[in-house]
């Protein structure tokens, strides 16, 4: 695998390494040797897959609370999406910052987000399908959400926005959330120290 680290300290472009022949190619996808060795999160808990029938559709921004806090490796496997992270870290020179990235099935680029990061994707093709493994079980209790079009983070959605939950597009602004989402991220408290923190 080949991996580039991004402007957000700890979250990784994770590209296929192909060995390939007259019958298409062969890849490594996940080792938890190369992600231990780099110091990132490599145990899975849980792999989701999730499908989106129409281009446009937009789902997140999610993320979970210490100490449930969850690191994911990101991949689409049929169709394509711009993935979007956000910088969580209150201690982090790159707080509220913002990387996007196109994961496609022809690329077969992976995108690996750390623990307390946001992330979010828009569909560019109908029938897009993306696969994802995350490191924490999912805790309805401890989950949280940025809005997708919080002028605060200023995210540049390629397309117009076809589809997206009322959960989502309900999620409170930064403006009034900031201050409490600093303080619940904190590593310095107890209960943030997470597999990430």
């Amino acid at each position: 695998m080949i991996f580039t680290e991004t402007k957000l300290q700890g979250a990784f472009i994770v590209d296929v390494e192909r060995r390939r022949d007259d019958r298409g190619f062969f890849g490594r996808a996940f080792c938890r040797h190369e992600f231990q060795d780099l110091g990132l999160e490599a145990d899975v808990a849980q792999t989701n897959v999730g499908v989106s029938v129409k281009r446009g559709t937009v789902r997140g921004m999610h993320f979970q609370y210490p100490p449930a806090v969850e690191a994911k490796l990101v991949r689409c496997m049929h169709g394509a999406i711009l993935d979007v992270i956000v910088d969580l870290r209150p201690e982090s020179s790159t707080f509220l910052e913002h990387v996007a990235v196109e994961l496609s099935g022809e690329n077969q680029r992976a995108l690996y987000i750390p623990g307390r990061f946001a992330h979010g994707y828009q569909t560019l093709q109908d029938e897009t399908a993306i696969l994802y493994q995350a490191s924490t079980f999912y805790a309805p209790g401890a989950e949280g959400g940025l809005r997708y079009d919080d002028p605060r983070l200023n995210i540049a959605w390629p397309l117009s926005v076809a589809a997206v939950s009322d959960k989502d597009s309900n999620f409170d602004l930064l403006e009034t959330l900031e201050g409490k989402l600093a303080a619940r991220m904190s590593p310095a408290r107890p209960e943030a120290v997470g597999i990430l923190s």
